[in-house]
């Protein structure tokens, strides 16, 4: 199997990160591209699409010179979690990022195999006959509300 330069740079900050005591990481673009002798694009190519909310991630950046990049994990085990996962869902969720976030929920054990494939059958597109954005606000009042009776019960 062939690894591309963002697998490589994936795998990378995934480990440091699992390392990391704080479940953070901090860490500088110019650095990263040195280190793994790329273009910085290539380095917020990896950020943006492999480090992202319903992928379970919170970056945050500061660019300039001493600019960093943060990126934090987000666990979604047990009822404290409830909270941080429905701001996760926010007032608007996609197809994608909502069946992204139900994978993460149920590969961390949080909801059972049966949950996670009625979770992801009623936020199909195909059940919401609406234009955008009223389908991905109405897909996360729902996602919301049955996370709630989920998570809140657990």
């Amino acid at each position: 199997m062939t690894r591309n330069m963002s697998d490589i740079i994936e795998a990378y900050l995934k480990r440091i990160l699992q390392e990391a005591e704080n479940g953070v990481v901090e860490v500088q673009r110019s650095e990263l591209a040195e280190l793994f002798q790329c273009v910085p694009s290539q380095i917020n190519y990896v950020i943006g699409t492999r480090f992202t909310v319903d992928q379970g991630y919170i970056v945050e950046s500061k660019r300039g010179g001493g600019g960093y990049i943060r990126i934090r994990q987000i666990t979604c085990e047990g009822p404290q979690a409830l909270p941080e996962v429905i701001k996760q869902v926010g007032e608007r969720i996609s197809q994608r990022e909502a069946e992204g976030l139900i994978e993460r929920l149920h590969n961390q054990g949080t909801i059972t195999s049966r949950e996670a494939s009625m979770l992801r059958a009623a936020m199909s597109r195909d059940i919401f006959r609406m234009e955008l954005p009223a389908r991905d606000e109405v897909r996360a009042r729902l996602l919301t509300q049955m996370l709630i009776a989920l998570l809140g019960s657990a």
